[in-house]
Order: structure tokens, then C-alpha cells, then sequence
């Protein structure tokens, strides 16, 4: 996902000279190509997140289109009061690129891991949330984030993610999307965990069970109207995050629930209110805290389990 960002970043300050990027002391030689296209409309502003925002938003006052790129918590976290103030309700047209969403930076432990942050900014008035699912949809999310006019914050995976979105797939602002039907239980994914959603279905297939996966390459707007449609046709609702249970997507998915006014049961797969205190790779941390493929799949067995023993009762 991060050189399918930079990619986009780059193609986007050579066609529009008011594009101008700035990060904190991060990613040696990943600003080469923008450099090199935009001669003079790069920033590093040293290990300072709080300037990287303020500068960000700055510009943004000026006119123009700002974007700000760090390790994802630097960026929501140590900065949180100027994301807050000086971008969201300034409602200035900064985007803010966190790289390794999730347990992504996953050896470097807690303070490097963004488990956190979609509650933190999802929160927060004017502020647009793109999640992709793999490279291209992380390419096609930053072209998105750079038309759109406001604060965006644009969460990355790390790099190396799998190509899983289908030939022609099209991201669009506030609209999920529906990978693969399911008439027995929903699995719904946001950014990073879509293909542990889909080896899950995969898996849930395999053991009789018909899964759907609907995908949310976009938490803020929240598409509600596709939640809806998915109770209309399952009984039980599955939510993916590399995040917080707390807050974050399954947070979304169960207010919007609670107010659809259908019947259906809600799992929510992520951390358990928890920092990943373990130690190892982002595979071994997802695995350790249940957001491995088969903990999604023992999720859905768990819900279609309680619905079966409430239509009994």
C-alpha cells in the first residue's frame, strides 16, 4: 500500500502544483519521485507530529492541498490536539496519511501499533476516513482523498499487502462493497483485514456455511444502507477490524444496528480492549489476538450459533 501511495502522491504534485507533501522525519528516499516532479513543494519538519499538522493546515489556509505522512499513532496521537483544532474543525483541506494502520509495525510494540485511531478520528466533525483493502484501492483512495475538499485521513497497511479486490472494482467515498453474496452470515471488513475476510468466507464455505463479504474501503461516511442490506439477507453481522473492538468499525456497524430497526446479531473480531503487548510480526500479533482467518471463522460459528438458540427460545 505505501508505494501505491507514493505512486498516486507523486502522478497527483506533478499535474496539480498546489499538492505539496510534508512528513516528520520519515521515509528516507520514499519522497524521491515527488521531489524530483514537484521541485519545492516538500516538507520535512524533523521528529515534531504536532508541527508536521500545524504546517499541514497552514498550507492548507493558503490554498493549498496539503498531505502529511507519518507512522500512523505519531500522526492522530501525539498530534491529536492540532488534528483536532487546526484541521478538523478549521474543516481544512489537509490529508493525513498514517502508514502502518493496525499492528502493522508489528516487532516495534504498542507505541508503533495504531489501534486507536479510527475511533479517535472517526469522532471528529468534517473528517473523511478512507480504509483501502489492497494497493490499487490504496492508489485510487489517495487520487480520492486529494479531489475531495476537506480533512481526510487516509489509512495505510505497511507494504506488501495481496491484490484481492476484483478487476474494475471502483473505490467511491461512503459506499461499501459487495465482494461475495452470502445468505447465512456477513462478514464485514474494513482497509487492511480484507483478505482475512475473504480466507475466512473461503474457510466458511469449505465447512458448509454461506458467507458474504462486504468490504468498507471508506468508515467516514458510513455506509448504512449497505449494513442494511446485508441484515436483509443474513441473520448475523461478523465485523474484521486490525483495530480496537472499542470504537472503531464494529463500533459503527452496532450503532448503525441499533438504529435500522431490523433484527440481527452482531461478533465484532479485533483487539479485546487490549494493547499488543505480545512480541512478533503483524501475522503473528493478528493471529494472538484472534484476527487470524480461523478466529473470524470461530467468530461466525459463535453468531450463527446464538441465533439458532434465540429463534429456538
Amino acid at each position: 500500500m505505501r508505494d501505491a501511495f507514493f505512486r498516486a502522491l507523486a502522478a497527483a504534485g506533478r499535474d496539480d502544483p498546489r499538492v505539496w507533501a510534508l512528513t516528520g522525519d520519515l521515509g528516507v528516499g520514499l519522497f524521491d519521485e515527488f521531489t524530483r516532479v514537484a521541485p519545492g513543494r516538500f516538507l520535512n519538519v524533523g521528529i515534531a507530529e504536532q508541527t508536521l499538522v500545524g504546517a499541514a493546515a497552514g498550507l492548507a489556509y493558503a490554498g493549498r492541498t496539503a498531505v502529511a505522512y507519518s507512522i500512523a499513532p505519531f500522526l492522530y496521537s501525539r498530534a491529536h490536539d492540532q488534528v483536532r483544532v487546526d484541521v478538523a474543525l478549521a474543516d481544512a483541506n489537509v490529508k493525513l496519511v498514517g502508514v502502518g494502520g493496525g499492528v502493522g509495525y508489528g516487532h516495534l510494540g504498542p507505541t508503533h501499533h495504531a489501534i486507536d485511531d479510527l475511533a479517535a478520528l472517526r469522532a471528529l466533525p468534517n473528517m473523511t476516513i478512507l480504509t483501502p483493502g489492497d494497493p490499487a484501492e490504496a492508489e485510487a483512495a489517495t487520487h480520492a482523498a486529494l479531489a475531495h475538499r476537506g480533512p481526510v485521513y487516509l489509512r495505510l497497511g505497511k507494504n506488501g499487502e495481496p491484490s484481492v479486490l476484483p478487476a474494475g472494482h471502483r473505490l467511491a467515498i461512503g459506499r461499501a462493497a459487495w465482494l461475495r453474496p452470502g445468505a447465512d452470515v456477513t462478514i464485514a471488513s474494513v482497509g487492511t483485514m480484507l483478505p482475512t475476510a475473504l480466507a475466512a468466507a473461503t474457510e466458511l464455505e469449505r465447512r458448509g456455511v454461506d458467507a458474504g463479504v462486504l468490504h468498507y474501503g471508506t468508515l467516514k461516511p458510513f455506509d448504512a444502507g449497505a449494513l442494511d442490506a446485508a441484515l436483509a439477507r443474513t441473520p448475523v453481522v461478523v465485523t474484521v477490524e486490525e483495530h480496537s473492538v472499542l470504537g472503531g468499525f464494529g463500533g459503527a456497524v452496532a450503532e448503525a444496528m441499533a438504529e435500522s430497526g431490523r433484527p440481527g446479531l452482531l461478533t465484532r473480531v479485533g483487539l479485546a480492549d487490549t494493547f499488543a503487548h505480545a512480541v512478533g510480526s503483524r501475522e503473528h500479533l493478528l493471529a494472538r489476538y484472534g484476527c487470524a482467518p480461523l478466529g473470524v471463522v470461530e467468530a461466525a460459528r459463535r453468531g450463527l450459533a446464538r441465533c439458532r438458540a434465540v429463534r429456538a427460545a
